[in-house]
């Protein structure tokens, strides 16, 4: 089992890129630092280090978990230092999920809000897929999430707060943009950028469902994780994507918008919450989104 003091030890090990150093400078002896990498790298069936190389080096496999480790211990020490702060009563705390989207719609200004109106109180934000949302909610490290999906689940509660009008992302200088609005037929044709990749389902399902309503099957070319990613690749001319109309103010000079010719094709923005959660906290949050909405 991986342990927190794994990721410190290989932390070190990685900074220092020596293992006598890295001893000192954790203030143990050589050869136990030596085997708790090996039984590091036997955990993650991966080799991190090449030991082989001079100076030594990290493999493509130790880079990705150094990048990994480091963040990770940068998160628990906000956490403890969060912790310590509740504990002592000096802020309580609220969790805030959110998929990416909704960066250019009404997140931000709902939290500004928030926070204006509960400077005493620690909001953590996370970035997670509705699914992901799901998990965190039930598991307690979020109290709300702001999805594209509704989740379906008794324990989990949600509310549309509002039903977002999609359209097109096309390279700019792209043929479609001779019209006004373009329907979904044309669009059909186009290689069609798809995201997120995974984990599904998510606003990638709602995309494909978006065609098939209308009786049309996508020609998808690539599956994106992010949003930007998928916008990249549209400015790049690999495709077009159907994206929330609030993306829109993620200005390029190399992509253009256009509205759907179709009627009602929408995203709905979804608030889950935890079923029975009467927090003042979340009521709170509720009100505001309902005046913002």
């Amino acid at each position: 089992m991986i342990e927190l003091r794994h990721l410190r030890y290989f932390e070190a090990v990685a900074t220092e890129m020596n293992f006598s150093r890295a001893a000192q400078r954790l203030h143990m002896a050589q050869p136990p630092l030596s085997r708790q990498i090996q039984q590091l790298e036997e955990e993650l069936g991966a080799q991190l280090l090449d030991r082989k190389a001079r100076p030594m080096q990290l493999t493509p496999a130790g880079r990705f978990f150094l990048e990994q480790a480091v963040q990770l211990q940068a998160r628990l020490r906000e956490t403890a230092e969060a912790t310590r702060r509740i504990a002592h009563g000096q802020r309580a705390w609220f969790g805030i999920g959110f998929v990416p989207s909704m960066l250019y719609g009404l997140l931000p200004e709902l939290i500004r809000r928030f926070r204006a109106a509960h400077p005493e109180v620690e909001v953590s934000l996370s970035e997670l897929t509705t699914v992901q949302q799901a998990d965190a909610l039930k598991a307690g490290r979020i109290d709300v999430g702001f999805g594209r999906l509704a989740l379906g689940d008794p324990e989990i509660q949600a509310e549309t707060v509002l039903e977002e009008g999609v359209v097109a992302a096309l390279p700019a200088r792209h043929a479609l943009l001779r019209h006004e609005r373009v329907g979904l037929a044309l669009l059909a044709d186009e290689p069609l950028i798809l995201y997120p990749a995974r984990p599904r389902p998510s606003y990638a399902d709602q995309v494909l469902q978006m065609f098939r309503g209308h009786g049309l099957s996508p020609r998808v070319a690539m599956e994106a994780n992010e949003l930007q990613t998928a916008i990249g690749l549209v400015a790049a001319g690999i495709g077009v994507a159907l994206v929330p109309e609030s993306v829109r103010r993620l200005h390029r000079d190399d992509v253009d918008y256009r509205p759907l010719a179709e009627a009602g094709v929408v995203s709905p923005v979804i608030m889950n919450f935890r079923a029975g959660d009467g927090s003042g906290l979340l009521g709170r949050l509720r009100e505001l989104v309902g005046e913002r909405a």
